[in-house]
């Protein structure tokens, strides 16, 4: 690598003007080659040594402010080398430098990876160096098999098998020996979402073993007279302190287990980019930002990034000025910052996560849960199973490969197991169709005056949050708090293609018959229009019922004889309506988008062309993909519905790989002095 490295500045300092080797006065090829080499070498000692401490003392500023100090840092590390040159020849402006010593870290990144492939041994000390913590003098590692739970966000069913066949996922492929005769070492299973297919409600069950009470990504809680939302630091933080409290204990990852990239801890010891304490002073005991410096520690991971989050917002500006030039429908807005947001998620946050589980794998963890959110993110803007969205499925393919290939050099066996939160329903948005949006239709339904132009309304992918608290504005954005102006004014939130509305100065959940009395064409107004699929509204003849067109009305305990507008939404859509009227921050109108069986679409409330949040299409169906070393999921004639079923065969299977008797909970009460902290 030093020979490598030597020879690259000697390159660059024949094609840079402002980068010299040598005396004004010309010297010998070989004075030059000295000085590269010593350059070479200094630049390499200060890169292991200086610049772990540069970006643990940085660790203070945003995280992406950091990202984007890479250049700079490096440059500075390669002026302070030729300066430390002992033949006192090297010299470089200041912007030369930035480039020279970027170009070096990658030429170094790749010949030390190219090197480790042909040295198993080699390439597994590199490895060593991500793990975010070692147990040091701890005990020695167990022998028993441990747990890294992958999370795909927003991957559905379907799409994962079409990848598959398409060739898009050889790793999965050849996990479940998609047509080349081997026998399979993985399983893949279908299971149902709850009525809020989101990732606050599905990853608070997956690791938590709870969903209730959480009936959107956003909602209004008239007790409180506040909005919750699933990816603001705040809101996440009380989720997780009820859902400990509803349960009696921390989570799936309480015993020996790490949380990387999550809205949740799972009860872990060691989490990082974990959303529900990122609001908290960092100490001994909150490990958030733990992951950047596990991976920003080692330059070449730093250049190589930052060069690759370049490239991604250059490829999302060339891709949606293609949309554009092409006329693409339907399409949405994806200028702004979007192109930063889309290469944090794509780049960053996926380097930092993978780094992060392959220490954890290194460190013998017993439980591992990591949420990578690229997917999501691109197909909300681009479409599920647009060409966008299938270069993200070929990269993190490539990501479970590397895990897969960790995993033979960590000091225990390991299982790997990859799941989704969710999928994504493909359509065009209800303002598009309609061109007003949900909060103009029911403004419009009580009387109220509707403005021209709708306002748009805020995005639900995961990845802006992560992005806030990298940049350490984690609570929320302006308006986010959805305080309304006028307390007799509605509420009107939306979740994907499920909307919700309350009615701030009424303290309780309102009937039908209170809201007729008050609008009386508001949910006439809903559920006559083509855009609404059915409302579900608290009742005082029936506890609750499903409003449709044409003046259906049918209550909640008869959908099973008469499911009426829910039978176009599939199996199970009767129970998780049900299942949600029983919440008690239930909004006053629950109101669910039209969805075409035929081509799977639905309505999106927000301005994204593939949702999740409500009822319809794949949004609902995401998948478990186990290996077969492990007990089946369900029975052979049991569905896997909902988050909380998918916890208890998560924890079922840790049970099976620990030792008997070895506790996989820990006391709530610790999990509740934890988020108190």
């Amino acid at each position: 690598m030093w020979a490598v490295s030597t020879l690259t500045m000697l390159v660059l300092a024949g094609l840079l003007p402002d980068f010299r080797l040598q005396s004004p006065d010309g010297d010998s090829v070989t004075r030059i080659a000295v000085t590269a080499a010593c350059g070479a070498g200094a630049f390499g000692v200060l890169s292991v040594l200086v610049w772990p401490l540069l970006v643990r003392l940085l660790l203070l500023v945003p995280a992406l402010v950091l990202g984007l100090l890479v250049f700079f840092l490096n440059g500075s590390l390669l002026l302070l080398a030729l300066r430390l040159n002992p033949s006192g020849r090297g010299e470089a402006a200041p912007e030369t430098a930035v480039m020279v010593a970027a170009v070096m870290s990658a030429v170094a990144s790749a010949t030390g990876a190219a090197l480790a492939v042909r040295d198993d041994e080699a390439y597994r000390r590199r490895l060593h160096r991500l793990a975010t913590r070692r147990r040091g003098t701890g005990p020695p590692c167990p022998t028993a098999p441990a747990l890294v739970f992958v999370q795909l966000d927003g991957v559905g069913h379907d799409v994962l098998s079409d990848a598959v066949g398409k060739g898009l996922m050889p790793t999965v492929a050849r996990w479940l020996s998609a047509g080349d005769g081997t026998p399979p070492t993985h399983r893949l299973t279908r299971w149902r979402t709850d009525w809020s297919s989101q990732t606050g409600a599905s990853q608070l069950g997956i690791l938590h073993g709870s969903t209730f009470d959480v009936p959107a990504f956003r909602w209004y809680e008239k007790d409180r007279g506040e909005v919750m939302v699933c990816n603001r630091p705040t809101s996440a933080a009380e989720l997780q302190r009820r859902a400990v409290r509803h349960t009696g204990d921390s989570g799936l990852l309480a015993v020996d287990g790490a949380s990387r990239g999550n809205l949740f801890s799972g009860g872990a010891g060691e989490q990082a980019l974990v959303l529900s304490i990122a609001t908290r002073r960092r100490g001994r005991e909150n490990r958030s930002r733990a992951g950047y410096f596990a991976y920003f520690s080692d330059p070449a991971n730093a250049v190589r990034t930052a060069l690759s989050f370049i490239a991604e917002v250059v490829r999302e500006i060339a891709q949606s000025a293609r949309a554009r030039i092409g006329r693409q429908r339907p399409r949405v807005s994806r200028g702004g910052l979007y192109p930063f947001v889309r290469a944090f998620a794509t780049v960053v946050e996926r380097d930092v996560v993978v780094a992060a589980v392959m220490g954890d794998m290194l460190a013998g963890r017993a439980a591992v849960y990591a949420d990578l959110v690229a997917y999501d993110e691109v197909a909300h803007h681009s479409g599920p199973r647009s060409r966008d969205a299938e270069k993200v499925l070929q990269r993190l393919d490539r990501c479970l490969a590397l895990i897969e290939r960790v995993a033979e050099h960590a000091p225990r066996p390991y299982r790997l197991v990859v799941l989704s939160d969710h999928g994504q329903s493909p359509g065009e948005t209800f303002r598009a169709r309609y061109g007003l949006t949900l909060a103009d239709l029911v403004r419009a339904g009580c009387g109220l005056p509707v403005p021209r132009r709708a306002e748009r309304t805020r995005s639900g992918a995961e990845a802006r949050a992560a992005v806030r608290a990298a940049l350490r504005r984690p609570v929320e954005e302006r308006g986010e708090h959805h305080r309304p102006s006028r307390r007799r004014e509605p509420v009107v939130l939306a979740s994907g293609n499920l909307g919700l509305v309350s009615f701030p100065d009424v303290p309780h959940r309102m009937t039908k018959e209170e809201i007729d009395a008050r609008h009386p064409a508001l949910l006439t107004t809903l559920a006559h229009h083509p855009g609404v699929g059915f409302l579900l509204v608290r009742s005082a003849e029936h506890d609750g019922v499903v409003l449709g067109p044409h003046g259906t009305e049918i209550p909640l305990a008869a959908l099973h004889e008469e499911p009426g507008p829910l039978a176009r939404f599939g199996l199970g859509a009767a129970d998780a309506v049900r299942r949600t009227h029983t919440f008690p921050h239930a909004a006053d109108i629950m109101v669910n988008s039209a969805h075409d069986p035929a081509d799977g679409e639905v309505l999106c409330f927000e301005e994204q062309i593939g949702s999740h949040g409500g009822l319809g299409g794949a949004q609902s169906h995401p998948f478990l993909l186990s290996p077969l070393t492990l007990t089946p999921p369900t029975g052979p004639d049991e569905e896997l519905v909902g988050a909380e079923h998918v916890h208890s065969v998560l924890r079922r299977w840790l049970q099976e790989l620990n030792a008997p008797g070895l506790p996989l909970t820990a006391p709530a009460q610790d999990a509740e002095d934890e988020q108190a902290a």
